[in-house]
């Protein structure tokens, strides 16, 4: 007779625990890398982190998880099957990194180079990321109701080669640089991970999991990592309840601080919706067909949540459905990752394990990731479409690049009040061949540029002119209004200059782009399309 417990969560199945290892070490990647970056990068406090942030991706991560582990129950039970499988759900890798990278860390550099204290500028940081979430939130759930016709209308090139710049620069390139800082940790379980996933070894135990159990061992026996008696006891001391509070007292103040960063909040929701449904067809096509609205819903309610709650990190459904249903996993995995890595959060466990498992040894999983990202970006297109993905890319490199290049000017000690960031320094660069003004401007709405310049090239080469057009005339609209590309110096960063005319040399320049479009229409062309 089933238990109460089988009649909630459904029948375990021995591949389950296959498939939370797989999910729950993906999950807990990503809370690392959050703990890493809001420590590094943000300069977050432990309180606001393990007492504000994580509660809240927990409840994210438990609602949704549930929420899959009921689809794929009422599926089993209105097909008569027992093979079904739930959809894999979690943190979305590159909107974590889009937003500590192009929200919140300008946010809390603008906050302070305006002479607002620290810990002021950390909760204005915060507080956009939690805007930024909503934003991405209400994309995913308005996403429900007409996904499928914006899927049709945009070119699949011009999304995943955006989302490729973004997942090769801020994730594949950065993590590369960090694996040959410390080449025995990150080079050995990156051998793991590549040798499993792209060689299809059989390690004694998960892919995964083996590299991360490597990099750990090489990263403690190496003095890689020696924590001090201190970060010990800081750790210790997050680990009790920790539950999340609502915000949206918060979130309706900081309204104001979602207008200037649409232009990566947008185009993010977007790749979650199509990111989605894509998963969707994949799982669709392993046999198990869920309902495009009501997932899309999961996604969206997940990720308003989180925001609700002070987290700043949207959900999604994961890619690799079939590879789920090939370990025999059913709907038991999802609904244990979602407890495990709930009650993780709310208790103040990550604390304790980001030292046990440093970041160095589950890197090659990200960097993997973003390999993985950027391929698909040419195997899900036609060939004929390649040059406009390689396109498409280049926006998120120079936005890395940008990235880098003004931490290093900042390291050299430029940035303060008496030595601020300013034009000689464009000059200089410029003599030594590097064009500094050409990526602060590409850095600026970046994401809607590759997603542009990728369409309007694909548009092109399938003669279809007047729509890619479209695409250019957009971005001269978008740039005189300084929404692309327009940047001004600050004391220790560049900003996005909003107004009337500020994008003007761009502006005119796609101006330019759209008049030779519609004459390009008009002339002899080959019959055939290109490629």
């Amino acid at each position: 007779m089933p238990t109460a417990l089988t009649r909630l969560l459904g029948p375990w199945r021995p591949g389950d625990l296959d498939g939370f290892l797989a999910l729950g070490l993906n999950n807990l990647i990503q809370i690392l890398l959050i703990i890493s970056l809001c420590r590094g990068i943000l300069g977050y406090p432990d309180a606001l982190l393990f007492g504000q942030i994580l509660p809240a991706a927990g409840v994210s991560l438990l609602v949704g998880n549930l929420a899959y582990t009921h689809l794929a129950r009422r599926l089993a039970a209105r097909e008569k099957r027992s093979d079904c499988t739930a959809l894999p759900y979690g943190i979305n890798t590159v909107s974590l990194f889009a937003y500590i990278f192009l929200v919140m860390l300008p946010v809390k550099l603008a906050a302070l180079n305006s002479g607002q204290p620290e810990a002021a500028a950390i909760t204005r940081s915060w507080h956009a990321g939690m805007v930024a979430c909503l934003g991405s939130g209400l994309i995913e759930t308005a996403g429900a109701f007409c996904a499928d016709r914006l899927r049709r209308w945009l070119p699949r090139a011009a999304l995943l080669s955006t989302l490729s710049g973004i997942a090769l620069g801020y994730i594949a390139l950065g993590f590369l640089l960090r694996t040959y800082a410390n080449p025995l940790v990150g080079l050995a379980s990156l051998a793991v991970i590549l040798l499993g996933y792209y060689a299809r070894v059989q390690w004694p135990l998960p892919t995964g999991l083996m590299a991360v159990l490597l990099g750990m061992v090489l990263a403690w026996s190496s003095g890689l990592i020696h924590p001090s008696t201190s970060a010990w006891q800081d750790s210790l001391s997050t680990v009790k309840l920790q539950t999340p509070t609502l915000h949206l007292t918060t979130l309706w103040q900081a309204r104001a601080d979602l207008l200037p960063w649409l232009g990566v909040i947008v185009p993010m929701g977007l790749f979650n919706v199509i990111g989605s449904l894509q998963n969707l067809d994949s799982a669709d096509a392993a046999g198990d067909h869920y309902g495009t609205r009501s997932c899309l819903l999961i996604d969206g309610i997940g990720t308003l949540a989180a925001a609700a709650l002070g987290s700043c990190f949207p959900t999604t459904i994961y890619i690799g459905h079939s590879g789920f249903k090939d370990l025999g996993a059913r709907s038991g995995y999802s609904w244990l990752n979602g407890v495990v890595m709930g009650a993780a959060c709310f208790l103040g466990l990550f604390g304790l394990i980001s030292l046990l498992v440093p970041i160095d040894a589950g890197m090659a999983i990200v960097l993997y990731i973003g390999i993985a990202m950027t391929s698909q970006a040419f195997q899900a297109t036609p060939s004929r479409h390649a040059p406009a993905v390689v396109l498409g890319i280049l926006p998120g490199l120079a936005g890395w690049g940008a990235q880098l290049l003004k931490a290093g000017l900042r390291t050299g000690g430029l940035g303060s009040e008496a030595r601020p960031f300013n034009e000689s320094m464009i000059t200089q660069l410029a003599s030594g061949d590097v064009w500094a003004a050409g990526a602060f401007a590409l850095e600026q709405g970046q994401i809607i540029t590759s997603m542009l310049l990728a369409a309007l090239l694909v548009f092109a080469i399938e003669k279809r002119f007047l729509a890619a057009a479209v695409c250019s005339g957009s971005a001269a609209v978008l740039s005189w209004f300084g929404v692309l590309h327009a940047w001004s110096f600050s004391t220790a960063d560049t900003v996005l200059n909003l107004g009337w005319g500020t994008g003007q040399p761009w502006a005119i320049a796609y101006g330019v782009i759209t008049v030779l479009i519609l004459i390009a229409r008009m002339l002899p062309q080959d019959s055939q399309i290109a490629g």
